[in-house]
């Protein structure tokens, strides 16, 4: 079968550059070789590390933030819990597990998870074979059944394609694929007018990123909460202001990668945009929260009490627990880089979220 790379500079060399948006879609989602479609491979033996992998107090703590958010919505009698990109599963089994504790937000709930990628679809049904919950599967937000929404989303934002500007000394360019001399895959520049939105005193050579699929992501969850009732809650590495910055990366066993060296075989990745997905969100009727660390977040969700817990019950397992508590709030670690935000319906006060 024709490899991935060779299909693109094929593309490329009959049709001309594309953008790098076209290129990350084609990366991730190709289904013969796209790396989401046949390949994703998640935690330490594989190509990278989530916040649940890290620990089970991550996924523990956002199951407790989902039965607050119930009882703060009131209480209804059947609702949708949802989770978007879910992973291998761990996350919602992690939340599954704390849940326990509230046995009426359980029997309410009506478990679905919005996931395109066949291998992980079949890492979900195993992780949870055992949960509360049988999972039901969807492969776009719409499917999703009618009745209040409490839906999830980690490390999902970054999944979504970004176009990319640049200001050079003949004016703007947007970065796109193509061919080098060689013919091997290459970044180059097209002449291009300026984005609405980005800022015309850049200087040279600084890059802008666009996430037209992250605004369009925040439309549909606004639109998806503000007519059902509920709350969202997405929790992603990237920026909490309008910035510019390349942060395109590609990441295979833990290392990054030349982008364009190996397409659909390393995971393929931009900061999460959250402005321009919460003015999405916001335009489309619901309600969002300011983004706060994830730290912060997981403290006030109760990361410490969590985790002293965990030591005093395991005190030959205390040094562990104090690093993944370190890892996931620390500044240097996870805690500063990595935001959460909520959007949500009108008069609701998302957990965590009380003092923004």
């Amino acid at each position: 079968m024709t490899s991935l790379k060779d299909r693109l500079k094929a593309e490329i060399a009959e049709s001309g550059p594309i953008s790098v948006a076209d290129y990350m879609l084609r990366c991730l989602h190709d289904p013969e070789a796209g790396y989401y479609a046949t390949r994703p491979a998640l935690g330490a033996d594989g190509d990278f590390i989530t916040a649940p992998l890290v620990s089970q107090m991550f996924g523990e703590l956002i199951g407790l933030w989902a039965v607050e958010t119930w009882n703060r919505m009131g209480r209804p009698s059947r609702f949708v819990l949802a989770e978007m990109g879910p992973g291998d599963g761990t996350l919602m089994s992690d939340m599954l597990r704390a849940a326990r504790l509230a046995p009426a937000f359980l029997a309410a709930a009506e478990l679905w998870l919005v996931e395109t990628s066949a291998p992980l679809r079949a890492a979900q049904a195993e992780r949870l074979a055992a949960s509360p919950l049988k999972p039901q599967w969807a492969s776009r937000l719409i499917e999703l059944p009618q009745g209040p929404l409490i839906l999830v989303a980690n490390e999902l934002l970054d999944c979504l394609p970004a176009l990319q500007f640049i200001r050079t000394d003949k004016g703007w360019a947007e970065r796109r694929v193509g061919l080098g001399a060689d013919g091997e895959l290459a970044f180059g520049l097209a002449p291009s007018i300026r984005p609405d939105d980005l800022d015309p005193q850049t200087p040279l050579g600084v890059v802008w990123e666009l996430s037209g699929a992250q605004e369009s992501l925040g439309a549909d969850v606004g639109a998806l909460v503000r007519s059902r009732g509920g709350a969202a809650l997405f929790i992603d590495y990237g920026r909490a202001e309008r910035e510019p910055g390349d942060t395109l990366q590609a990441l295979e066993r833990h290392q990054k990668v030349d982008p364009l060296a190996c397409p659909g075989e390393a995971d393929l990745t931009v900061w999460a945009d959250f402005p321009g997905f919460l003015n999405g969100a916001r335009a489309s009727g619901a309600q969002a929260t300011p983004c706060l660390p994830q730290g912060e977040f997981l403290r006030r969700l109760g990361l410490d009490q969590r985790a002293e817990a965990l030591m005093r019950a395991r005190p030959d397992r205390a040094q562990a627990i104090a690093a993944q508590r370190a890892r996931l709030a620390e500044p240097d670690q996870m805690g500063q880089l990595f935001k959460a935000c909520v959007v949500h319906g009108p008069g609701l006060i998302p957990p965590g979220f009380e003092e923004t």
